[in-house]
């Protein structure tokens, strides 16, 4: 049996690369005819399957086999790899000038003195990819590993997904596109079993449960435990057997691949009938069945078009504030970089006019081709290059990995309850942590607790419940319906306990003997735990029917329509017929939607509820409004007609039924309103206290009402305005946006309730629009996303909502109290590291570098570089390197437990920021000790007796002191530089100039032996040098004397 699918993910690009490649590679058997195409569906023959098979299995190897994180495969690494490395341009700075010194003559410092460094530096960025890259890959295995069982030549057939690719390898590529065709594809059926992955998304067409119900788990997809209910159509919930699936033929008709997971839309046409399906009998890929057997389903979407893979995309790229300045300071050194080239050569052409005429034996530099203007630019341009640090990139990569694994391995951010830590997923924006000025905070989940409590309940008229109880415990509500079932307020009350129990999607599940109930919504869960405490217990649902016991005694509801909560509609309706046969609507949601659409003369009953709504928020509760209707037979069958015309449509469904809903959704009757708490999690308002004492203004985004947002703002205590969704819609359009901007950024804090997602990015963005702010976003839920990834720093707090919140976001903790520590410690250090290792790699290149300039004076401006070649390519990557990386690892200005404790440090610390002033500070001090450095060397060295034969040495040995001088001197700078000495970053000083001398000494002793072109000219400097005690003098001298400018200048 195979069903035929009009609509599948074929996407027509994918149909026409494939046409020749079919037509080539595949046996005229397996050819696919398309006959025609629509605006919403690709209709085909019989053999849609195997043509969205191939289509996808094609896509596939073109890229990554089944669902896969990573970024490379062993074809696109190295292309992808130097793509990402030359999209910075200091790369493609380095690459210019190793181009450049590859033109004979023109580099005074050979033709790979830049290329080996530059290459080593990538070949460190390349590691560190692929070991990324290879956990990745891990993780993918994981997921695509695992079996399927497919139905072929009416019996049973197990598939193993990785024999593919192992195929693959071994037998060739044309016969692993074959293989992979038949191995499942768009049209097969597949059987899964319990606690199987569906291998794609999949439409149910029966399950072994009654009435083809079966329960998954989409913890891979959102992060719920929760257990979901799906069920199959009636028209194939019978399939039940292997002969009556085997016999069955129908079409598929389904809207073309999309990454929404919460919609779908499509119609089953069997023997010339449509039969509309959608969300409730789809099971997405990544999904796991629960509680259930087995299930057969039909493929509807494989590959690439199925939606787990659509959503698998990177969130988008955020620059931090760090590297943004460094970049234009990198633009700044290269325009100096220019001006000192320039000027060179005009020094160069004024001291060959002025001096070549009365210099009669180099008199051939007259006409020599390579003494032109541009050739001398050249030639400085190359010999200053090293004035950007070329390894600062790569330095700052190690750093920034290895704080966020001190932010991984933290202890005081690991929660006990949860069994979770923080985790940084990424490192790129850990200095953004320490230059927060604006939050904003979600309040459910992420300030509260997200364990919902049934508390209050409003119903004819009075409020039954206290405030001093854990939960519910006013024995009066249910006293009074038993006293006289047949009053109007007991009327109303078994109404809004039935609504309680009876109005949700909650799934009853019984574990060993005891009621448990799997919910999506924590409130959904809290009502229906109400419910069940006053008698009224909801313990079985069915696809057309629930059962709840009305204190012991059952009474069951046909369930004829079920209308879905989203947050566009703020409410959900269930349309049902009770055990007396009445239809009724039930509807609950936010107080807004449902006050407007109740009958004519509702006033008073308003007003009543109104006021008790009040009360609840004054407490911090969430509430609720329920509101019901009487449908007559004859209306709800002309609404039912509307409504299942809706529900065939491809194109429009969605909106279609909610317009639909409206008809119905009026004239109803206000029953009540409940009231569920949600505590405030431990050290919340201490937490926002000692937050706005670090001077970051704490902004609350939140789809509650008013009076709840401003009761939770009170417990945080300085909240200063409040705005609604409604109001907001006008506030961020046109010129109000800068006004209502301008009037919120004066404030201190905000309070911005009754919003929709993309209102709270919309918020986020115009704040960073007003200003160079940096704003973090926190949220726990799926609607806080959008704001997640709007902010300059993504926080996502690992909750009862489910993990697509901490999932989407730059760093995740457990609870919000953490955040302190966040901010506070690892924040406020990271940056002031991050920045200090910037500062420290500008300054000592400039430092070693400036020198070939003062050099240039006694040099006759000819480009002569006073140090040996393969040292100057080397000072960044080995005799330097160790000591900014620990600077950025172990400076430590403030023990932390200071800085939680005095919060306005975090300021402080945003002060010593990157900014032009602290640059041009440390540019100067880099100039000061070059000039000191050299000059010190120059008349220390230039004219002294060095060896007791009398002998002076020559510009190698000048040239090696002063390179002996300038690394004693930014190694000591390092330690000058920290806050507290710590025996890494002392080891690191020390240990980076005796690697020097070392290297020296082999470099001297060996390579000239090997070959004269490598280091020739350094043949025994190491013993020359060594042997002289004022080498030994200068080398406690200088350093010391050039020292003295800072110690005098932080004095």
């Amino acid at each position: 049996m195979r069903t035929s699918c009009p609509a599948i993910a074929c996407h027509l690009s994918h149909m026409f690369c494939l046409a020749h490649f079919v037509a080539v590679c595949v046996p005229e058997e397996l050819l696919i005819h398309v006959d025609q195409v629509t605006r919403s569906t690709v209709i085909v023959s019989d053999k849609v399957g195997l043509l969205n098979g191939l289509s996808s299995w094609f896509f596939l190897l073109n890229k990554e086999p089944d669902f896969s994180t990573c970024k490379y495969n062993a074809f696109s690494f190295l292309p992808r790899f130097l793509y990402e490395q030359f999209r910075r341009y200091n790369n493609i700075f380095f690459l210019t000038i190793v181009l450049l010194q590859q033109i004979p003559d023109v580099s005074p410092t050979g033709r790979y003195t830049t290329a080996v460094p530059f290459i080593l530096i990538l070949t460190v960025s390349a590691f560190k990819e692929i070991f990324e890259d290879i956990k990745r890959r891990r993780s993918d295995y994981k997921v695509n590993c695992f079996g399927t069982t497919v139905l072929e030549n009416n019996s049973w057939k197990h598939r193993e997904w990785r024999e593919v690719f192992r195929q693959f390898w071994l037998r060739g590529f044309l016969l692993c596109l074959l293989i992979c065709v038949i191995q499942i594809r768009v049209g097969d059926v597949v059987r899964v079993d319990n606690d199987q992955l569906f291998p794609a998304d999949l439409m149910l067409l029966a399950s072994s449960e009654p009435q083809s119900m079966c329960y998954i788990e989409t913890s891979n997809l959102d992060g719920e435990t929760n257990l979901k209910i799906k069920q199959a159509l009636s028209i194939t919930s019978t399939m039940t057997t292997l002969e009556k699936i085997s016999d069955f033929k129908a079409n598929i008709e389904c809207e073309l691949p999309n990454r929404h997971v919460n919609e779908f839309s499509g119609n089953l046409v069997y023997q010339g009938s449509y039969f509309p399906f959608g969300i409730d009998q789809l099971l997405l890929r990544g999904a796991r069945l629960k509680n259930t057997p087995w299930i057969f389903g039909a493929i509807i979407y494989t590959g690439h078009d199925a939606k787990l893979l659509m959503n698998s995309k990177t969130a988008p790229l955020k620059s931090a504030t760090v590297d943004v300045k460094t970049n234009s300071r990198i633009i700044f050194l290269f325009v100096v970089l220019l001006l000192l080239a320039l000027v060179s050569a005009v020094g160069t052409e004024l001291w060959r006019n002025f001096n070549l005429p009365d210099a009669w034996y180099i008199s051939f530099l007259e006409v020599d081709t390579r003494a032109s203007f541009l050739w001398h630019v050249l030639t400085f341009f190359i010999l200053y290059n090293n004035l950007i640090p070329i390894s600062l990139q790569v330095t700052l990569e190690i750093v920034r990995f290895f704080q966020a694994s001190y932010i991984n391995i933290d202890v005081e951010m690991y929660d006990v309850n949860s069994d979770s830590c923080a985790v940084a997923r990424t490192s790129n924006l850990n200095e953004e942590l320490g230059l927060v000025k604006f939050l904003m905070s979600d309040k459910t989940g992420t300030l509260t607790q997200n364990v919902m409590k049934f508390k209050q309940i409003s119903v004819a008229g009075e409020i039954f419940g206290d405030n001093e109880s854990d939960e519910f415990a006013d024995e009066e509500v249910i006293n009074r319906y038993r006293t006289d079932p047949t009053s109007a307020s007991a009327v109303a009350i078994k109404e809004i306990l039935t609504m309680m129990a009876v109005c949700h999607t909650v799934v009853p599940e019984k574990v060993n003997g005891k009621l448990s109930y799997q919910c999506s919504s924590p409130d959904e869960g809290a009502l229906v735990r109400g419910a069940a405490a006053q008698g009224f217990l909801f313990h079985t649902r069915q696809p057309q029917k629930m059962i709840i016991a009305v204190l012991g005694k059952d009474e069951e509801f046909e369930v004829l329509d079920v209308i879905d909560f989203t947050s566009d509609r703020k409410r959900m309706s269930v349309v049902v017929r009770d055990s007396a046969g009445v239809i009724k609507l039930y509807t609950k949601g936010a107080d807004t939607v449902i006050m407007e659409r109740l009958v004519a003369g509702s006033e008073a009953d308003i007003d009543v509820c109104h006021n008790h709504l009040e009360k609840f928020a004054s407490y911090g509760y969430r509430t609720l409004c329920f509101a019901m209707r009487v449908i007559e037979e004859d209306e709800y069958k002309r609404w039912s007609s509307e409504y299942r015309a809706a529900g065939v449509l491809i194109e429009g469904r969605q909106k279609a039924l909610v317009d639909v809903a409206e008809k119905i959704e009026v004239q109803m009757k206000l029953v009540g309103a409940t009231a569920i708490e949600d505590k405030l999690q431990e050290f919340v308002p201490e937490t926002v206290q000692t937050l706005m004492a670090a001077d970051i203004r704490v902004w609350m985004l939140t789809g509650d009402k008013r009076e709840t947002a401003i009761n939770i703002g009170m417990f945080d205590r300085e909240f200063a305005m409040v705005i609604d969704g409604k109001s907001l819609t006008h506030a961020l359009v046109g010129k109000c946006r800068v006004h209502f901007g301008e009037l919120a950024l004066a404030c201190r804090s905000v309070v911005c309730c009754r919003m929709s997602p993309m209102q709270k990015a919309e918020v986020v963005e115009m704040v960073q629009s007003l200003g160079n702010h940096v704003v973090m976003a926190v949220g726990d839920g799926a609607n806080d996303v959008a704001m997640i990834q709007a902010a300059n720093v993504g926080v996502g707090i690992s909750g009862e909502e489910g993990l697509q919140a901490s999932s989407a976001s730059d760093y995740a903790i457990p609870r919000f109290h953490f955040l302190r520590r966040l901010l506070l410690v690892h924040g406020a250090l990271n940056h002031d590291r991050s920045v200090k290792v910037i500062l420290y790699s500008f300054y000592k290149n400039i430092c070693l570098y400036i020198i070939e300039l003062w050099f240039a004076i006694f040099s006759a401006w000819s480009g002569q570089t006073i140090f040996e070649r393969w040292t100057i390519g080397l000072f960044n990557v080995i005799f330097t390197a160790w000591p900014p990386i620990v600077l950025g690892l172990f400076d430590r200005p403030i023990e932390p437990v200071q800085m939680m404790r005095y919060p306005s440090l975090y300021h402080s610390f945003q002060k010593r920021s990157f900014s032009i002033m602290q640059f041009l500070l440390w540019i100067g001090m880099a100039l000061l000790h070059s000039l000191s450095l050299f000059f010190l060397s120059y008349g220390y060295l230039s004219s002294q007796v060095v060896w007791s034969n009398g002998r002076t040495g020559g510009w190698v040995n000048f040239g090696n002191s002063v390179y002996t001088y300038v690394v004693a001197t930014v190694c000591l700078k390092a330690l000058l530089e920290c806050d507290s000495w710590t025996w890494p970053v002392v080891l690191a000083s020390i240990g980076s100039l005796s690697v020097w001398l070392l290297f020296l000494f082999i470099y001297a002793a060996i390579f000239p032996t090997v070959s004269t072109r490598i280091g020739g000219s350094m043949t025994g400097m190491a013993w020359i040098m060594m042997s002289s005690p004022l080498f030994w003098i200068a080398l406690l001298f200088i350093p010391s004397v050039t020292l003295l400018w800072d110690l005098i200048i932080k004095r």
